[in-house]
């Protein structure tokens, strides 16, 4: 059985090169929903993958060390209260790891149910009441803006995780051999 909260060197590999990719999609690769400060950002579809893949430490590492770098880069500074969400989502899609057997081919209708559900969750937590609570106490921020951005983050975010995450782990578990699935000849 895997470990929820095991940490191998494999799995640092894994958080630092998903860090980076989150980082460059986060910057790069998204598309304005027409609220202020909110886009649909691929970089959570990247995210979700490596978490399903590597566990939730991991999951939270790409997540908030990518967010806090762009931000940093793009603005001067991070915004402390959307890096921790995005940390959050990630971490709680990594709850499903041990419950996925991508990485021995095996991705199916119940495994795509599975992480469905999980990143759904996690996007709703992280976006509709961490995000804004957090505004709110540590920034001050207007109640209706911040719940609507939380709504608007919470949607896309969603979608990401939802369309890129399931396709990258159905094309992975593609590429795994399944247990038992070599034979001797």
């Amino acid at each position: 059985m895997k470990k929820l909260f095991e940490f191998k060197t494999k799995t640092i590999v894994a958080t630092g090169i998903g860090a980076a990719l989150f980082m460059l999609l986060f910057m790069y690769v998204k598309v304005p929903t027409g609220i202020p400060e909110t886009d649909v950002q691929t970089a959570y579809g990247i995210g979700a993958f490596f978490a399903a893949l590597f566990g939730p430490i991991a999951g939270f590492l790409i997540a908030f060390i990518g967010h806090a770098i762009s931000d940093a880069v793009q603005y001067g500074s991070p915004w402390w209260s959307w890096v921790v969400a995005s940390g959050i989502s990630c971490f709680i899609v990594g709850l499903v790891y041990p419950r996925l057997k991508v990485d021995e081919g095996v991705f199916g209708g119940k495994d795509i149910l599975k992480f469905n559900l999980y990143q759904i969750v996690a996007n709703a937590i992280s976006w509709i009441v961490v995000a804004p609570v957090l505004d709110i106490v540590v920034y001050g921020e207007p109640a209706n803006l911040v719940f609507t951005q939380g709504a608007v983050a919470a949607l896309s975010n969603a979608v990401s995780m939802g369309v890129i995450g399931t396709l990258l782990l159905f094309l992975y578990s593609k590429t795994r051999s399944g247990k038992g699935t070599l034979s001797k000849e």
